[in-house]
């Protein structure tokens, strides 16, 4: 996005239909990533009946969390649209909680008593970190940012294409109707994001669902039928379900949470990217720091209501790219809409008969974006040798053990909730082979430079 490509820059305020329409495609980029762990854990864990109201205030903290981000009160949060969703990255480690107490004979609400406090407590180790990341200045290097940044959006692109074809386990996965769908999709929202119109070029996101959803009802694959059951309001209720700890759940927990302030990180720093904001200096570092603080409070907030960590959604970076709106404002907009779908679920069933192709040929776009912005960061790096280096192995460690999923099956369980994810191992990767891989020195380089010029010299002979 060229400089003058932002139609809302971070402090400006739009009007309440451009706001409107820029929070609602925020939401869709969202939505079904915000319930969607939600959805695995409470069928794994056998939380069939508790699911509504999980998933209620799945997105009502949501909501809550995106205002602390954007509002950026007493230093906490980013001052920016960071909309905040459940995390993916903990789902094995609450699995593994949830089996603890179903171990223990523990039924449905001695489970969640136990995530909740093992989840709770786990938060305090990102707002700890937090704290400290102006001291860490040699860990959040644009070199290390960037890579994890790239890794993030190249693991969510096998998303956002595992849905296009019709999602996990879908019996017509990659059936022409759905890339077809899919596909339409992707193509118009593309179509639509160069129109010289800046209203066509904001609705972009919203029309290309639009069309799919109305298309997708046509091949009748969209159903109402279930909606007689939802309830119609939803009242948030502290620990509703109790309070628990145990240590040998809480430690993979907590090692998650230390890996979720670095995601957290990239994700701010792709966004300051993409808002115009600078990526070094003091000012960044409160940002960062102030955002990763809003994580954790946030992560800490949704225990209190039993539902799960929270995290800073990199797609929603896509949509600041794509839309040209990166006015903070627009979090509050955003923030009372999630906050209303989670207080009256059957808006929420709604949106969630968006078909999988549906969202996938929009996401996919976004994904994309997220993984450009990392890749401009590197671009801005001197890439030398050492740096050469630092790229190769975190990208081929983390992005191979996302093309490997059985690489660790032997491994212990808590090996694999750690490194089992590519942004985890990764970012680690990236940050341990900085501080311990000296920096090139010009003489260095010079010399490097001539060995080069020898070698070249001698090949021309």
């Amino acid at each position: 996005m060229m400089k003058n490509d932002l139609l809302y820059p971070l402090d400006s305020r739009p009007g309440f239909k451009a706001s409107t329409f820029a929070a609602i495609q925020h939401v869709l980029a969202s939505f079904v990533g915000i319930i969607t762990p939600t959805l695995i854990i409470g069928g794994v864990l056998g939380l069939g009946e508790y699911l509504p109201y999980l998933i209620s205030m799945a997105l009502f903290v949501s909501g809550v969390g995106t205002f602390i981000q954007a509002r950026r009160a007493w230093g906490i949060g980013a001052g920016m649209i960071c909309v905040q969703g459940t995390s993916f990255a903990f789902l094995s480690a609450i699995l593994a909680a949830g089996f603890i107490a179903k171990g223990k004979g523990g039924g449905p609400e001695e489970i969640l008593a136990l995530i909740t406090g093992v989840c709770f407590f786990g938060a305090f180790i990102e707002i700890f970190i937090s704290q400290i990341l102006h001291k860490l200045k040699r860990i959040l290097t644009p070199l290390v940012t960037g890579i994890v940044i790239t890794i993030i959006g190249i693991s969510l692109i096998r998303v956002g294409m595992t849905d296009l074809a019709g999602g996990v386990n879908a019996p017509d996965f990659g059936s022409v109707a759905n890339l077809s769908l899919g596909g339409f999709v992707l193509i118009t929202i593309i179509l639509l994001n160069r129109s010289a119109n800046p209203w066509v070029r904001l609705s972009s996101i919203v029309l290309g669902l639009v069309a799919g959803y109305v298309i997708a009802a046509v091949m009748g694959q969209i159903s109402f039928d279930h909606l007689s059951s939802v309830s119609l309001l939803t009242i948030p209720i502290p620990f509703q379900y109790g309070f628990a700890f145990d240590f040998s759940a809480f430690f993979p927990v907590a090692l998650i949470y230390l890996v979720t302030a670095i995601e957290t990180s990239g994700d701010i720093t792709a966004n300051c990217i993409i808002s115009k904001q600078p990526i070094k200096g003091d000012e960044y570092i409160k940002r960062i720091r102030g955002g990763v603080l809003a994580d954790g409070i946030n992560s800490m907030i949704a225990s209190v209501f039993h539902t799960f960590p929270n995290t800073t959604f990199s797609q929603n970076n896509g949509v600041i790219q794509l839309t040209g709106v990166a006015s903070r404002y627009i979090g509050y907009y955003v923030a009372v809409i999630l906050m209303i779908l989670g207080l009256f679920p059957i808006i929420g069933a709604v949106l969630q008969q968006i078909p999988k192709p549906v969202l996938g040929g929009a996401t996919l776009v976004m994904f994309g974006t997220v993984a450009a912005a990392g890749v401009k960061i590197l671009a801005n790096e001197t890439l030398d040798r050492r740096n050469l280096l630092i790229m190769a192995a975190s990208f081929g460690i983390g992005l191979g053990v996302s093309m490997t999923p059985d690489l660790l099956a032997e491994m212990p369980d808590l090996v694999r909730n750690i490194f089992g994810s590519a942004v985890t191992s990764g970012g680690l990767t990236a940050i341990i082979l900085s501080l311990i891989l000296p920096e090139e020195t010009p003489a260095a380089e010079e010399q490097l430079e001539l060995e080069q010029s020898s070698l070249q010299g001698r090949v021309a002979e």
